[in-house]
């Protein structure tokens, strides 16, 4: 009898983590700041705001009339599943797939959190240059989807390098 290799499922207790990160920030910024209130934290660079988002990211599909909250809250459970799935054929030690995988679940989910409790995404992150540029507000899930994304394609393109040596 052939045994299987321990499989990645456990990197989704990172993917809890991040949304119990997500969730506990998001609280506390709604406890402490009022709706469109910003409370800098680094002068010209760096404020806490507290936004609503009905939209997805850069506020895209925001007016839609609603529909769309429950597209978003299909497309993160459809991809979280997906990608949990990839977990259970990846072998456990094969972080460099299982990391961004477990970050953008934990992402995913925790702003599905969000669309189901509240009907939309709490944001509260605002990145600007002094007062010229601002970057759309987002919050911790987004940060883990981003990250998780942008580690996917970097090691896409350039994991086998590392993995040769």
């Amino acid at each position: 009898m052939r045994s299987t290799p321990p499989n990645a499922l456990p990197w989704l207790l990172l993917s809890a983590a991040v949304i119990v990160l997500d969730q506990v920030t998001k609280a506390l910024v709604v406890a402490h700041v009022l709706p469109g209130q910003r409370l800098t934290l680094v002068p010209h660079l760096l404020d806490l705001t507290l936004a609503y988002n009905t939209g997805a990211a850069f506020s895209f599909l925001a007016g839609a009339g609603g529909w769309q909250r429950w597209l978003f809250g299909l497309l993160a459970v459809g991809i979280s599943l997906a990608l949990a799935a990839a977990l259970a054929r990846v072998p456990r030690g094969a972080w460099r797939t299982a990391l961004p995988f477990a970050l953008i679940i934990g992402g995913a989910l925790g702003n599905l959190v969000d669309r189901l409790r509240l009907g939309h995404v709490v944001d509260f992150i605002l990145v600007h240059w002094r007062n010229d540029w601002y970057y759309p507000a987002f919050n911790a899930a987004d940060s883990a989807i981003t990250v998780g994304a942008v580690l996917l394609v970097g090691f896409a393109i350039w994991g086998d390098r590392h993995d040769k040596s």
